[in-house]
């Protein structure tokens, strides 16, 4: 006779078929019928972590440290603790996390020897010092705790060490070193040897540094891996905001805005379901959307929020401070930012240090920027940082008056821009290369690429570069309408405050071609949105 399941081992299949609320059930139960083993405890409060419950999570890995303490397992009880270290401190309850961290220190003392506990403990001190500036010290206490891991065979602490000594090799400028370390860290996840809450931080931390170190082949590849690993795994709130966040910055480059957009608020989405780590990314990619589409007053809320999680949210504040016409404040928010910032860091900021110090006028303090930026670089480097220079390059080249460097240099940037599949950084060199031409003396040319960059800018809705090319080309400043006639009656009907749907009606159009129209519109008069049309329009005699 086949003896039924309990509810603690449908518990721990569940665990281990990834059906996050099916375990929560069924250890649930089992610990209101007979109470669960210390190990099943500590099972119970990675499931509840995953889920989002925090708080409840924090319940059972305390319930976890003490049973482990009364069956005198305190090597166990100190990793229970170091586990409480981290999660109260991510939290924000560095009060109660430094209260654990005493406790287990406490244990470790009692030990007769090393033990893999201390490993643990040592990885949110370690964090602090690479959070704070100092990645070699941080380096050197991730190294410990990998000796730590690998002498008591622990996977997951073993990760976790090679996690921290490859981001902080990024963060030191060890750029290669540190993403190949990072690798390897990530052939363990994806081999299924390591638990799904180190899995998940690894996975975070690991596309943290390619979007630092401006890899993106490394941030594709690994973003398709977070959102497989996500998949498999729908009921998972942890790590799933985070993962959105990322896919959000992927989705601007390549120009899916409007996706990008939906994305990041989905990201937000899980952030108040219990993902707390995409607080940050989640309102800093919807403030890059919201800026590059002209929406200033949104983008500066955006940009607020994500400010709150005590990241500066640079370069796009600073970026957003210059589209403000606030120039000395921008100037003085990036130089602060560059100052403070890691090697890593620091780079990541170069190329709009470029932008916004020639907006300033500091044309001297724009080719240090640039040397800096460009100074590593060979033909083999990343693409992306390639792009980043050879843009920075043509900028100060034309700052510098020299058309035809400027000319080749913005060409170069494009066809690497067009490589990536970025539209926008792509269009903006074709802005400069029309600087160029003019300055060379060959107007068709420099109206050929300005009417290129503009036509895809208004595809993209990015609604500032388009002012920009029509205040160059003086399309701007001209009496005539730069709207078709079917254009203007569409907005005229927009001006009578009627809905997409009405219009097509009355103008035997479809909706979807009718909204097309409207952000033709607003991309043409560089406004935000259809009132700032109507009122553009009467003030500029299109209607009246």
């Amino acid at each position: 006779m086949t003896v039924p399941d309990t509810d603690l081992d449908l518990g721990r299949s569940a665990f281990h078929e990834r059906r996050w609320h099916d375990a929560l059930e069924c250890l649930t139960r089992a610990d209101s019928e007979g109470g669960l083993p210390p190990q099943d405890i500590e099972l119970a409060a990675s499931v509840a972590m995953l889920l989002g419950l925090n708080a409840q999570s924090i319940e059972y890995l305390a319930r976890a440290h003490d049973e482990f303490l009364t069956m005198g397992d305190t090597d166990s009880a100190a990793r229970c603790a170091a586990w409480l270290v981290m999660f109260l401190m991510d939290m924000g309850e560095p009060a109660r996390g430094n209260g654990w961290l005493s406790r287990a220190k406490h244990l470790l003392e009692g030990m007769p020897g090393p033990c893999a506990a201390e490993g643990y403990l040592l990885i949110p001190a370690a964090l602090g010092l690479l959070r704070s500036g100092a990645p070699e010290a941080g380096q050197g206490l991730f190294t410990k705790a990998l000796e730590l891991g690998t002498s008591f065979h622990d996977k997951d602490l073993q990760a976790m060490g090679r996690l921290g000594i490859g981001t902080s090799r990024v963060s030191l400028g060890q750029v290669e070193d540190g993403l190949q370390l990072l690798d390897e860290v990530m052939v363990s996840v994806t081999a299924g040897e390591v638990s799904p809450i180190p899995a998940g931080i690894i996975y975070c931390a690991v596309l943290g540094s390619c979007r630092l170190s401006n890899d993106v082949r490394r941030a594709h590849e690994w973003t398709a891996a977070l959102e497989r690993w996500c998949g498999d795994r729908p009921d998972m709130v942890m790590f799933s905001g985070q993962c959105q966040a990322y896919r959000a910055e992927l989705l601007i480059l390549h120009g899916a805005w409007d996706e990008a957009l939906a994305v990041a608020r989905a990201a937000e989405g899980r952030v108040r379901k219990g993902d707390p780590d995409a607080t940050f990314g989640s309102w800093y990619q919807q403030g890059e959307v919201l800026r590059l589409q002209g929406f200033l007053e949104e983008a500066a809320k955006a940009y607020a929020t994500a400010a709150g999680t005590g990241f500066e949210p640079v370069p796009g504040i600073a970026l957003l401070q210059l589209a403000q016409r606030k120039t000395a404040q921008a100037q003085a928010t990036l130089r602060r930012a560059v100052e403070g910032a890691d090697s890593a860091n620091r780079r990541r900021l170069l190329p709009t240090v470029v932008e916004i110090e020639l907006a300033a006028g500091d044309v001297a303090a724009a080719r240090l920027a640039l040397d800096e930026l460009s100074e590593p670089l060979q033909e083999g480097s990343r693409p992306l940082e390639l792009a980043l220079a050879a843009h920075a390059e043509a900028q100060v080249l034309l700052a510098e008056a020299q058309p035809q460097a400027a000319l080749r240099e913005s060409r170069r940037a494009w066809r690497i821009w067009y490589s990536l599949e970025a539209p926008y950084h792509a269009a903006r060199c074709r802005v400069l290369a029309g600087h160029a031409c003019a300055l060379l003396g060959d107007p068709d040319s420099a109206a050929m690429e300005f009417e290129a960059a503009k036509a895809e800018f208004s595809d993209l809705g990015a609604t500032p570069a388009v002012a920009e090319v029509l205040e160059l080309t003086g399309e701007k400043n001209k009496g005539s309408s730069p709207l078709t006639a079917r254009e203007v009656e569409v907005l005229r009907l927009v001006a009578g405050g009627h809905a997409n749907r009405t219009i097509a009606r009355e103008l035997y159009l479809s909706e979807k071609t009718v909204a097309r129209h409207v952000s033709n519109i607003l991309s043409k008069l560089a406004v935000p949105s259809r009132a700032a049309a109507t009122g553009y329009a009467f003030e500029h005699g299109l209607i009246r």
